[in-house]
């Protein structure tokens, strides 16, 4: 099969999944949002995405879209890199017209990667995985995502890996978008900085929005933060209570 043997079919394979997991992320994103307003929103998404068969299944199926676009990242990287044979070890410049992000996909990918299983932990394992096993935690229940939320950047080393997880991410996808445009055949002459453009513009908006909510928690500035209109904002979710 040509997606899978050929490395047009592999760099396809790449694009689809890759725009895939950026509206994922959209998604995701404008969820995180909710809580900068409500806490009771927030929470009643979380119910909703919870153990459901459908928020299973999405899961799962998103799982599955990760596990593809790292794996065939990793044939496409190797499969470069045997192309070039010695002469990679030959270069002593940086190509010109090349971006950072592109030469450094890989090491992009590994933190990316890194990031995931981390945030894997805090949330999901707490929440949906929690609820699946009937594992009780003995500080909030599975679908109090808000107070998951307050926890975890109330700790300042999660704020400075996951701000560190975000910048890979945003380098990551600053390239990964028009990358995929271009694999999708979409780079004419006119359109090609466009969606250059494009793809900068958003990406940075999205990864802003992770960016604001992961700040707004940890310096306790987030509106949904405060109690009943309380003067001081609450730094605990049970403060709440």
């Amino acid at each position: 099969m040509w997606l899978i043997n050929s490395s047009i079919g592999r760099k396809v394979v790449m694009s689809v999944t890759g725009m895939a997991l950026i509206l994922f992320l959209t998604f995701h994103c404008c969820m995180n949002i909710v809580a900068l307003f409500s806490k009771e929103g927030y929470n009643l998404i979380c119910e909703l995405l919870g153990a459901n068969w459908y928020a299973v299944a999405a899961t799962i199926g998103l799982a599955a879209l990760a596990m593809i676009h790292i794996v065939y990242a990793f044939i496409l990287n190797f499969q470069n890199r045997a192309a070039r044979g010695k002469d990679r070890y030959a270069v002593t410049e940086k190509p010109e017209k090349v971006e950072w992000a592109s030469q450094n996909m890989l090491a992009l990918g590994i933190i990316i990667l890194l990031g995931i299983i981390l945030h894997l932990y805090n949330f999901w394992y707490n929440m949906m995985f929690a609820e699946l096993m009937g594992i009780e935690s003995l500080t909030h229940g599975p679908a109090d995502g808000f107070a998951w939320i307050v926890e975890t950047f109330s700790n300042p080393v999660f704020v400075v890996l996951y701000i560190i997880w975000l910048c890979a991410i945003w380098f990551h996808l600053s390239h990964g978008f028009w990358s995929a445009i271009q694999t999708f055949g979409w780079n004419g002459k006119t359109w090609f900085c466009r969606w250059k453009v494009i793809g900068l513009v958003y990406t940075t908006l999205l990864m802003l929005g992770f960016l604001v909510v992961v700040l707004a928690f940890a310096f306790g500035i987030a509106p949904s933060l405060c109690c009943d209109g309380a003067a001081e904002c609450c730094k605990t979710a049970a403060a709440c209570c």
